[in-house]
Parts: structure tokens; sequence; C-alpha cells
């Protein structure tokens, strides 16, 4: 098949300006992806409820006195995770937890100013175009919006729950990941690369790969919302069953599949099986349109996230492994857009 390299269009900075855009931008996909690590880390620590104030501005600063911390401890005592969870802690132990939920916070104001200062940057010395400056923006103005929606999310846990919901949790990722898929793409599309003209199915294939990733990485959050990961610890079976005992029947059904420990896991492992039948279709098809190095790529780093979940798992999700699985899947994601970037329509 015919290739070309492409290059940048009237739309676009020049070649020089977009190489710097586009690793500023891959720099920040670095950024969120710590992002979205860390933010595990908090989950799988129970420190996510630990800071019961949302303060943008002075709350980057951590309690500096043995008063300060005092106060803020108080403040997690009213909550129901301690009395019901957590009750009895030490200040030790509290300051354990406070410190992950205070850097995953922290790195969010980092992740802010190291956006901001480059786009004005870039915007003042006239290297982006207003096409690229206003999608730029919307991410900043997505990057906002974030912050707000994990407040709403740990909101969720202060009064009646003991932990967040996990549908707002699931929101909160499913965010992050969008902007980073959005920060990637964009990134991809400023750097002159490779393109393969194939047939109009292998690109939506493509597509719907990335989709399917993305959909995955909603359906492991509801896992770790529900902790159910560290439950049902044996493969193939689930407890010696293909499909878990009381599964979808739940009144009303729908809610099961969302809210019981046995459906997410059900449901996860499930997307991960057709992930995988959809990574395997898709080298096939790419070899035959000349298209096999991208495609390899996705089969390997799909084949790496399934051997990784399966062990999570066995393993009853330990730290460590449950954010390696965390982070291999957005290499899954970031591999698959990059096979469906790298695809152009063919033309006869």
């Amino acid at each position: 098949m015919a290739s070309s390299i492409s290059s940048p269009s009237s739309q676009n900075p020049s070649v020089q300006s977009g190489r710097r855009i586009a690793l500023w931008l891959f720099f920040m996909c670095g950024l969120v992806a710590a992002m979205v690590i860390v933010g595990g880390a908090t989950r799988l620590t129970d420190s996510g409820l630990s800071i019961v104030e949302w303060r943008p501005v002075t709350g980057a600063i951590p309690p500096m006195s043995e008063a300060d911390w005092l106060s803020e401890f108080e403040k997690y005592k009213t909550i129901p995770e301690y009395a019901e969870v957590n009750f009895g802690m030490s200040l030790a132990e509290f300051k354990q937890i406070y410190w992950w939920e205070w850097g995953h916070r922290l790195l969010g104001r980092v992740i802010g100013f190291a956006f901001l200062l480059p786009l004005i940057f870039f915007a003042v010395t006239k290297q982006v175009t207003r096409r690229l400056s206003y999608k730029l923006a919307g991410l900043f103005v997505l990057g906002g919006m974030q912050g707000a929606l994990g407040w709403w999310m740990v909101s969720s846990g202060l009064s009646e729950r003991v932990d967040v919901s996990q549908y707002r949790l699931a929101a909160h990722l499913s965010l992050a990941v969008l902007l980073f898929a959005a920060m990637f793409w964009l990134a991809l599309g400023l750097w002159p690369q490779k393109k393969i003209a194939a047939p109009d199915k292998l690109r939506l294939g493509a597509f719907a790969l990335a989709g399917g990733v993305f959909a995955q990485m909603v359906l492991g959050a509801f896992v770790a919302g529900l902790r159910a990961g560290r439950t049902f610890n044996t493969w193939p079976l689930m407890d010696g069953k293909f499909f878990p005992d009381g599964y979808f029947r739940a009144r009303p059904a729908f809610h099961d599949l969302f809210e019981t420990m046995a459906a997410v896991q059900f449901n996860h492992r499930i997307g991960a099986y057709l992930l995988a039948a959809g990574a395997v279709w898709f080298y096939l098809a790419a070899r035959k349109a000349g298209y096999e190095p991208r495609a390899r790529l996705v089969l390997a780093a799909v084949g790496l996230q399934i051997v990784l979940g399966i062990w999570t798992v066995l393993a009853a999700t330990p730290i460590a492994l449950g954010l390696l699985h965390q982070a291999g899947a957005l290499m899954v994601l970031a591999t698959t857009l990059y096979a469906a970037h790298g695809v152009k329509a063919h033309r006869a």
C-alpha cells in the first residue's frame, strides 16, 4: 500500500513549532498518567476522604504544625468513614492517608500550571494558530472541570457513605482518560508521521478498538469503586463458576451491572476477552493492508495488559500490581490511538 508523510496544513503551526507543542503535549500526557496512577494509589490505600474540604488555593499548603494536623484530624473524625472504618486510628496513621490525597490534589494543581504557562508562551510567541488555540483552551477548561468533578466525587463520601460513589469515581476517571486521549491525539497530529492508506473497515476497526479500551477502563473504575478486585480471586472461573452467584438478579436488574462486586468484576473480565478478540482481528486485518507494525504493537499491549489483569486478580490486587495494571491500561489506550491515527482513508 502506498504511504506518505503527513505535513502541517495551513491550519496547523509550522513543523518546528508543531514539534515543540507536540513534545509539550506528550509531556502533559505523562503528567495526566501520573495523576491517574496516584489517584489509583489514593483509592487502594483508602486515602481519598482524608481531606474533607475543597480549597483550590489555600489547600496547596499542607498542615505546618502539630495544631494544624490535629485540626485536620478533627475534621476527618466528623465523617462516617472514620466512625465506621477507621475509628481509633492514630494521628500518625491519619498522616499516611492524608499525604496520598494531598499529593493527588497537588499534582492536579501542578498539571494546571504546566499546561497554562506554556500555553501562554506559545500564544504570545505566535506559535499556535487560532484553530489550535481553541483546542488547547478547551483542554484547559476540561482540566479545570476535572478538578471540580473530583470534589463532586469526594463529597459523595462525606455524609452518608463510608466511601465515594462508584458512579462518580467512574465519571472522574472517564474525564481524566478523555483528557489524556485528546492531548495524545492532538500531539500525534502535530508530529509529522507516516500514514498508510487502508480500507475503511480497518480505520473504523482502529477507532472501535480505542473506544473499547476506553469503555474497559470505565468498567475498571467500577471494579476499583467497589473494591471488587479483592474478591473472586480465581481465574478463568469466578469461584468455580463462569457466571458468579447473584449476577444480574437484582431488581431492577440494570442496577446490578454496577452495584455488586460480582457483577462489576464479571463485566470487566468479559470486556477484556472482547478486547483481546478485537486486537487479534485488527492485527490480522492490518497484515492484509500492509499495516502490521502498529497493529502488532496494539496486540502486544493488549496481551500484556490481560496477563497483568489476571495476575492482579489472582494476587487479590496488591497496590503495586493494581497501579501497574492501571498504567498498562493507559499504555493500551495510547497504542490504539497511535494505530488509529496512522491510518488514512483509502483512495482508489
